[in-house]
């Protein structure tokens, strides 16, 4: 329908990325590491399993899901306030990204890839959405908006409807919405008053 506007997408999930690397650095944002390494991960399986399946420009969203946290990972090192944490849930979520690939390679079924991927991916988001339940100031919402709204564009662009084109996507949606609502949640919604 629209193509052009995962261009649009793709933009804003930069300039999402940019205020998050930026609080990072001042300090602001507390990434985990091992989240944004397994968001790094598994959105560039995605995006290679949907490009192997023929999926054209609507994978763009996807491939920028995992560049922008590609660049949040290398910024988080300069910060000494960003963590490495790794427990069993962690490796966890390691193997399933992994196991994506070789599931992939041994059916070469893209959708069992796409599948899988956004598995990892939201196993890898659990201990980001806990920690933003908890305490939403760790967190910068505008990288979470603009990867939602960059999942958004990809229905835009979508030709043939096939389960690699939209699986992520769709998933990128549902995620990024949860953390939004974790962040900002206190914000909108007034705490119980109690007599």
């Amino acid at each position: 329908m629209f193509p052009q506007a995962v261009f649009v997408g793709a933009f804003a999930q930069l300039i999402g990325g940019a205020a998050y690397i930026k609080d990072t650095l001042w300090g602001e944002t507390k990434p985990n590491r091992v989240t944004w390494f397994l968001w790094m991960l598994a959105p560039y399986i995605g995006t290679a399993a949907a490009i192997f399946d023929g999926v054209s420009w609507a994978v763009l969203p996807v491939f920028m899901a995992g560049f922008v946290p590609m660049c949040v990972l290398f910024v988080s090192f300069i910060n000494k306030n960003a963590y490495w944490k790794l427990g069993a849930f962690d490796y966890t979520c390691g193997l399933v990204s992994v196991l994506a690939l070789v599931l992939w390679y041994i059916t070469k079924e893209p959708v069992v890839a796409v599948i899988f991927a956004a598995t990892a991916d939201g196993l890898a988001a659990l201990p980001t959405l806990s920690k933003a339940w908890s305490y939403p100031e760790t967190e910068t919402g505008a990288v979470y908006a603009a990867t939602l709204f960059g999942a958004l564009t990809s229905f835009l662009a979508i030709q043939m409807w096939a389960p690699s084109e939209y699986i992520f996507s769709a998933y990128l949606v549902f995620i990024n919405s949860a953390i939004l609502i974790a962040i900002y949640r206190k914000k909108f919604i007034p705490e119980r008053i109690t007599l």
